[in-house]
């Protein structure tokens, strides 16, 4: 099968190749997955690059999100059949073939049922930054009527958090870097919308809160917005953060701020979150995508062989939306 990989660590347009790898063979309750299209994640520029890790395996073909239809069932898997569409997560975690590549070979628990609706474009969206979005929403439970502000709207994980908590019957406040930015966070449902860089912004959160503060707060920045997350919490505020800068990076908490709100910070690793948690998600996300309350904005579509393309294009931040690559 044709496949992307690399074998070194570095930039992609040095490391990153095509080749061609023999076809894998799903195992007990392993699925094999012909694949349509692969999801490019912050976390795969990072495993690339050696953000925080060095290679675990001689070659890597990246990418932990895809979609396509299951073309082979390994012993003992009951819950998916020959043909069904799938979406699929953490492919190459744990492992060195992710789907960048022709098929991929994962757990048959990490192939989710892939609605009729949803194109498999889209399907490789959902992944990781769905996940995400919801375990950061949802880990300290229900969210119906709550006040709920997320950091970074147009990026993948805030727009899917912003679609997950109106759908979940949350009232949504986010902020975006950009003003060209903004559409993007109101089509995906946010109720309001303010630029982070105002230099109002904190009054501009606060009076949109009337005053009152959030519930939840899921933050892809936490030492920048530390200031402004502590001023707009209300009391037994949970604040959920996913993103990192840097593999070092230090957090100096003022103590007291927090204390007298009684906030609680949670830190979402997505890849170490509890499996049945994970299942809790995958039926939130489909439910989601059912009632056409969830729509991925794909921001550019390249083909295998472009792949470092991809990569560079993530690396750039200045595509809004997701980068896919087309297999077939």
């Amino acid at each position: 099968m044709k496949a992307a990989y690399y074998d070194r660590q570095g930039r992609a347009s040095e490391v990153l190749k095509l080749g061609e790898f023999a076809l894998p063979e799903p195992g007990p309750n392993e699925v094999r997955v012909k694949l349509h299209a692969s999801g490019v994640n912050p976390s795969d520029i990072k495993a690339r690059t050696g953000f925080s890790a060095k290679m675990g395996f001689p070659a890597i073909i990246p990418h932990q999100d895809g979609a396509g239809t299951i073309d082979k069932v390994g012993a003992g898997v009951t819950t998916h059949q020959i043909g069904d569409r799938v979406w699929l997560y953490e492919a190459q975690y744990g492992r060195p073939h992710g789907t960048a590549a022709e098929y991929v070979v994962v757990p048959a628990v990490q192939a989710a049922a892939l609605h009729a609706n949803v194109s498999f474009e889209m399907g490789a969206c959902l992944g990781i930054p769905a996940l995400t979005a919801h375990r950061c929403l949802f880990a300290d439970g229900p969210i119906t009527g709550l006040r709920v502000l997320i950091h970074g709207g147009a990026g993948a994980v805030g727009s899917a958090a912003i679609a997950l908590a109106k759908w979940a019957g949350a009232w949504v406040a986010t902020t975006v870097t950009k003003p060209e930015h903004e559409a993007s966070a109101r089509r995906a449902g946010a109720d309001v919308v303010v630029l982070r860089t105002d230099d109002a912004v904190i009054e501009a959160l606060r009076s949109a809160s009337s005053n009152q503060g959030f519930d939840r707060i899921v933050e892809v920045a936490l030492t920048t917005n530390l200031d402004i997350d502590l001023a707009c919490i209300s009391i037994g505020s949970v604040i959920s953060t996913y993103g990192l800068e840097n593999a070092s990076e230090q957090l100096a908490l003022p103590i007291l701020k927090a204390m007298v709100k009684g906030c609680v910070f949670r830190f979402v690793y997505i890849y170490t979150v509890p499996n049945h948690a994970k299942l809790e998600a995958v039926a939130a996300i489909n439910a989601c995508l059912a009632a056409n309350a969830y729509a991925p904005t794909i921001g550019k579509i390249v083909p295998l062989e472009r792949i470092a393309e991809a990569h560079q294009c993530q690396e750039s931040g200045e595509i809004a939306g997701k980068i896919v690559v087309a297999i077939n």
